[in-house]
């Protein structure tokens, strides 16, 4: 076997190896953003005349009033991210998620660097979560699994 064979190979192997992580890695993304957005609509639920204060004098929400966007954006953390976390219409749940993190970035007047960072963060994962979905380790997977056969690299159905 000449050198390039066994690149070749050696880079076939490392590919599997690093795809049979991805299970892992969606459940991982999953898991660390329901909690992030389950616990901030706790916070607003637990105080909710804080919350829409804040929506009446902090957060610019455009189109909403504040009364409405406080109760869309509370009930989008409290029920999306429990979604995500089952893998239940995972890549909507992913979605309407970050829509409430862009709509977040955007209603504040202010926002300091760090919890910009960790708005992209999420937003990323969120990306990543309506491209590829739930995983395999999913109610989405149970439910429906022909709706997540997709094709490999070798061309060949994988479910």
């Amino acid at each position: 076997m000449n050198a390039l064979a066994r690149l070749a190979s050696f880079s076939q192997r490392v590919i599997a190896a690093l795809e049979s992580l991805q299970p892992l890695a969606l459940l991982a993304a999953r898991l660390y953003i329901a909690h992030v957005f389950f616990l901030s609509g706790l916070t607003k639920i637990r105080d909710w005349d804080i919350t829409l204060a804040l929506f009446t004098d902090e957060y610019q929400v455009p189109l909403l009033p504040p009364g409405v966007a406080a109760a869309l954006g509370t009930g989008g953390e409290l029920v999306l991210p429990v979604l995500l976390a089952l893998g239940l219409a995972g890549r909507f749940a992913a979605a309407g998620l970050f829509v409430v993190n862009a709509v977040a970035v955007i209603s504040l007047r202010e926002i300091a660097a760090a919890a910009l960072q960790q708005h992209v963060l999420w937003g990323s994962l969120l990306v990543a979560l309506v491209l590829w979905g739930s995983g395999r380790w999913s109610i989405d997977r149970l439910v429906a699994p022909r709706w997540f056969a997709r094709p490999s690299y070798t061309g060949a159905a994988r479910v």
